[in-house]
């Protein structure tokens, strides 16, 4: 199955590259800049594809990203500290990215004759990101196969839509991810910040899966205390 994998460069979206270069067709990776704050972890999306000796695509959507306002993943809005589960993570959704993202990887799947496109949305996102749940993605798909009848068939693969980050750890550390060569942090630093919601995210998942965490986080134990208040 020749699959086109959407990578940020964070942990899921490499583990994911591996997963399908391992068992699949991976013919190349695609990445957005949709004028989120840093773009640090696209460098780490293009590691990946060139360890993965594929091309990578970087798409050019900070022109639409500037309209998507309101999010600290893209304004002068703080990056709040803490759990994901806490009401105020709400701040860094960006309405609509991911259906816009899925649109015009299709697109691009459908021109180079793939035969799936692939997206690291996985259980721990549910809470926060209307557009990470099952209930999203399996709508886009059925929405894709009407927008592309009689020209493509490309379906959506979700392998981690079901399962927690400790599960995606899991599977990365089985397919040889190095987990060193991601960037998770919303705050773009020169090291992860140990604070945010996907800092303590990461650094719990590697907890729970019993995986070795390489990750440097300028605050490294911030995550229990964040953990423990849900």
């Amino acid at each position: 199955m020749k699959t086109i994998v959407i990578c940020s460069g964070g942990l899921d979206s490499v583990s994911l590259a591996h997963k399908v270069a391992a068992e699949n067709k991976l013919i190349g990776l695609i990445s957005f800049d949709y004028g989120q704050r840093h773009r640090k972890e696209v460098e780490f999306a293009a590691r990946c594809a060139e360890r993965l000796g594929v091309p990578h695509d970087l798409i050019d959507m900070s022109h639409i990203g500037k309209h998507l306002s309101g999010s600290a993943l893209t304004d002068d809005v703080d990056v709040p500290d803490g759990h994901y589960a806490e009401e105020n993570m709400k701040v860094t959704v960006v309405p609509n990215r991911n259906a816009i993202m899925l649109a015009i990887a299709f697109g691009v799947a459908a021109a180079k004759q793939a035969d799936a496109v692939a997206t690291a949305v996985h259980g721990g996102d549910h809470f926060i990101y209307p557009d990470c749940r099952p209930e999203f993605t399996e709508a886009f798909e059925a929405m894709q196969a009407k927008a592309l009848d009689g020209y493509a068939n490309v379906r959506l693969y979700t392998p981690f839509v079901h399962i927690p980050k400790s599960a995606i750890v899991t599977e990365g550390a089985k397919h040889g991810t190095p987990f060193a060569d991601t960037w998770s942090c919303y705050k773009g630093g020169e090291s992860h910040c140990g604070r945010c919601g996907t800092c303590v995210e990461r650094r719990e998942a590697f907890h729970i899966a019993g995986v070795e965490d390489p990750t440097v986080y300028a605050d490294p134990d911030f995550w229990k205390a964040a953990v423990e208040g849900h």
